[in-house]
């Protein structure tokens, strides 16, 4: 076939013969054809994809395999290029993202090694029907969104735009890596989830100027002390900012002697209101269970090689928890053993890249299994996991918050049925590119010691000094 309609009736049954005849009718003739018997707002969700795949908006995903490349439709908007943010420290993403979720004979490594190439080797992705990315700066009045620049959307209904973001939530739940745990080959990746276009830009863009909003107010003492910790600078990889909220969770035996875990006679701040917007909408959008609604979170803020060490977190906290990435896409690792060879250069099996604006999910073997850390990242980047705190666990003082109660997600109507079929169909098996041959790990290793987390306390940004 040329492309070209040739006039001639088609054989029955002849898939080519439907495409020409479509190919010879107009817009409006196609959407006639396939709307009949549709709503009104489901024909215009319809025309919608329509115009989208005439102006070829869906985006390609481009995957590498040696010298080989592999194109496919971007089936579950993991594509960042599309999620990059303007305004203070706000970098546009240009990576199109991947995963490898299956066991290599060798690890991954990453991190910033001089003369090494980092790798997140991964080499194809299973395919899931295509989901429509044009609604993505449909603006919701949940809190979260700002006034719309797109005029068509002033004619939906709220319910009909959040239907319309919510359809386009990509949804990554095959992860494998198999090793022998207790000499039984284990799925160390089971229970993790990848939610990607959860928050789009301009959402994304208010979240970010939140947090610094907050580290302001840190900086000036305008938080309480355990809320907020900015530790000296004092080597590569131990500079991250953390803001706590709901609970004073110590990462090590502090000079009160408290061991890890939730400190119960500590007080810290509340969670912000923008961040009872997003457990909302993790919720309503099935990214979070409503079982499992996060009362506490903490906000890491990132500099250029700043790391996060490898780690499994405390049972203080039940599964599921989730992470939010912002700024600058980067690669967590995950691994039964993972390997350190020096302050923010560790190496796993698998390694998987976070686009901003995504939710990844850890639960399972994923979360109590596998260790995970995040290497050295390329460039300033905001991360926020929100946990609930087992109710045994909570400090003394906590009191629910009512806005967090009764959260119920969206429920199964006719225009999100087919995302919720969709999510329980198992994907093809996934595979990865080999990875790099390691370099030995040195005797001088970044050891995970009692200060491998800021401490907690709140000192001013001045005190901080190069590595």
């Amino acid at each position: 076939m040329t492309g070209e309609f040739s006039g001639k009736a088609p054989k029955a049954g002849s898939g080519e013969g439907c495409i020409a005849l479509l190919r010879g009718l107009g817009r409006e003739e196609i959407l006639e054809v396939l709307s009949d018997g549709f709503c009104q707002h489901c024909e215009s969700l319809l025309q919608t994809r329509i115009q989208n795949l005439i102006d070829g908006k869906l985006s390609k995903m481009s995957i590498s395999n040696g010298n080989n490349t592999e194109e496919f439709s971007d089936s579950w908007s993991a594509d960042s290029s599309s999620l990059g943010l303007s305004g203070r420290d706000i970098q546009s993403s240009t990576k199109s993202t991947s995963w490898g979720s299956t066991q290599t004979p060798e690890s991954v490594y990453s991190g910033k090694r001089k003369g090494f190439v980092s790798s997140s080797s991964p080499a194809s992705v299973s395919k899931q029907p295509s989901i429509n990315h044009s609604g993505s700066d449909i603006s919701l009045n949940d809190g979260l969104g700002g006034v719309s620049s797109n005029g068509s959307n002033s004619s939906m209904s709220e319910e009909q735009k959040e239907h319309i973001r919510f359809l386009q939530v990509g949804r990554k739940k095959d992860f494998v890596n198999i090793e022998r745990i207790d000499g039984k080959p284990t799925n160390i990746l089971q229970g993790l989830e990848l939610h990607t276009q959860v928050f789009n830009v301009e959402e994304q863009k208010k979240i970010v100027e939140c947090v610094y909003d907050l580290q302001h107010r840190g900086q000036k003492g305008q938080l309480r002390a355990r809320t907020y910790s900015e530790p000296r600078k004092w080597m590569r990889g131990k500079g991250r900012v953390t803001i706590q909220f709901g609970c004073c969770y110590n990462y090590a035996v502090d000079k009160n002697g408290n061991p890890p875990g939730i400190i119960r006679d500590e007080e810290v701040d509340p969670l912000p209101h923008l961040f009872k917007e997003m457990i909302k909408r993790m919720v309503r959008w099935h990214v979070l269970p409503p079982t499992c609604v996060p009362d506490s979170c903490i906000v890491n803020i990132y500099d250029e090689g700043d790391c996060i060490p490898p780690h499994i977190d405390h049972h203080d906290f039940v599964r599921p928890f989730c992470t939010v990435s912002f700024l600058t896409e980067c690669n967590i690792l995950f691994g039964a053993n993972l390997k350190i060879f020096s302050p923010g250069e560790f190496s796993g099996p698998v390694s998987i890249p976070l686009p901003v604006g995504s939710v990844l999910i850890l639960s399972g073997k994923g979360a109590n299994v596998a260790k995970h850390c995040v290497p050295g990242v390329p460039g300033k980047r905001i991360s926020i996991t929100f946990r609930k705190m087992d109710d045994s666990k909570r400090p003394f003082k906590f009191s629910p918050d009512p806005e967090l109660q009764g959260i119920k997600p969206l429920g199964n109507t006719p225009l999100n049925r087919s995302l919720v079929q969709q999510n329980r169909q198992e994907s093809k098996t996934v595979t990865r590119n080999e990875a790099p041959i390691l370099p030995k790990a040195s005797s001088k290793s970044f050891l995970i010691e009692k200060d491998e987390f800021p401490p907690l306390k709140s000192l001013s940004s001045g005190t901080r000094r190069k590595g």
